[in-house]
């Protein structure tokens, strides 16, 4: 005799079919993990003993992260009020989606981008827009100003373009905010901006939205960033948004209270005071990525403009990104496939020659053309 199944609370459909996010696998101990995009550099020994330094777990932290809202603020030439943190920039576009977004109402987003802003979406409870990405990883931001309808309560641009790579210029962001009504909340992603060196001038130059500070022309415009990538915090989790004060309001009413620790706030305030160094360290991977780059091409793989602390390898007729994946796995380095393509990771100095390698064995057991 078999007891009966228990009776569960009701989980929303949707909900319950959504699957969750999916992590980017560790690599074995001799080989790399080149799927998430992390900073393959240790954390600077300054930033890890001012994080060691915030000891006082019996206390809640600062809900307001004011110490690194005072910081930013000095650096980006705002008001500590015009900057929001959260636990990674992930969650602040939670945060602002939720604020925005509900049932009925549209979210609209270029796909392939980022894996997350499906299921915020969904979470929200709003319909999400899929704009098809051009052939070459960009995004088709005249079909995503033609998707806005009166239900778009949030569009979500990222720039770099996180898995593809391209940026978005000064000229197309422009063109696109000027068709865009006022009162839609446009969120400009931004975790890959300090790895950006186009050598593009004027309006082709990319989009920066701290240096460009469009938020102050155009309010419905919020910015942001993350302290995961280029300072190399990822365990930590701080982001933070830049915007109208009014607008951050939405954000600051949706996002999880205290969920920003003061170890982590103390690190990433540290780490502004290391910018240098930290500024040497970004380089680095530039370097690596555009050697890996030009190496990649040379083989004859087609690899998009490359601009964040990653590359991009499109799946084709003739390009299966799981057969790929799978042998660059068999080789010890773990990179991610999507359906679309394969993401792979600027990582240590080593594995700069070994994804060449394995690259190379890969070319000539793809079908012809």
């Amino acid at each position: 005799m078999t007891s009966a199944e228990p009776v569960l609370p009701r989980i929303r459909p949707e909900i319950a079919a959504l699957p969750p996010y999916r992590q980017g696998r560790p690599a074995d101990p001799d080989g790399y993990k080149l799927s998430s995009n992390e900073n393959p550099f240790e954390p600077l020994p300054g930033v890890v003993e001012a994080a060691r330094a915030a000891v006082d777990f019996n206390r809640y932290p600062d809900a307001t992260a004011a110490s690194l809202r005072e910081a930013l603020g000095a650096r980006h030439g705002v008001s500590p009020e015009a900057v929001l943190i959260g636990a990674g920039s992930v969650s602040l576009l939670q945060a602002f989606i939720q604020a925005a977004a509900t049932v009925g109402d549209e979210v609209v987003y270029s796909w392939r981008s980022f894996e997350a802003y499906p299921s915020l979406v969904l979470v929200a409870g709003a319909s999400g827009v899929q704009v098809p990405g051009l052939p070459d990883g960009r995004h088709d931001l005249d079909a995503m100003a033609a998707a806005v309808t009166p239900r778009t309560r949030v569009v979500l641009l990222c720039t770099p373009n996180n898995p593809t790579g391209p940026v978005i210029t000064r000229a197309e962001f422009a063109d696109f905010v000027a068709k865009v009504p006022a009162d839609v909340l446009i969120l400009l992603d931004e975790a890959y901006a300090e790895f950006v060196r186009s050598t593009a001038t004027g309006t082709a130059a990319p989009v920066n939205g701290l240096a460009d500070r469009v938020y102050e022309a155009h309010p419905n415009v919020v910015v942001l960033r993350t302290f995961s990538k280029a300072y190399g915090l990822a365990a930590l989790r701080v982001g933070y948004a830049i915007g109208h004060p009014r607008v951050l309001d939405g954000g600051r009413s949706t996002v999880t209270p205290l969920s920003v620790t003061a170890s982590a706030v103390a690190a990433a305030v540290a780490s502004l005071a290391h910018q240098a160094e930290l500024d040497e360290r970004v380089d680095e991977i530039v370097a690596r990525r555009t050697t890996l780059v030009a190496g990649l091409r040379e083989i004859g793989w087609d690899v998009p403009d490359a601009q964040g602390n990653f590359v991009w390898l499109p799946a084709s007729p003739h390009v299966d990104s799981t057969s790929v994946a799978e042998a660059f796995d068999a080789a010890g380095i773990i990179v991610r496939p999507f359906p679309e393509g394969v993401r792979i990771s600027i990582g240590e100095h080593e594995s700069v020659e070994k994804v060449l390698g394995i690259a190379r064995s890969v070319v000539p057991s793809l079908p012809s053309v």
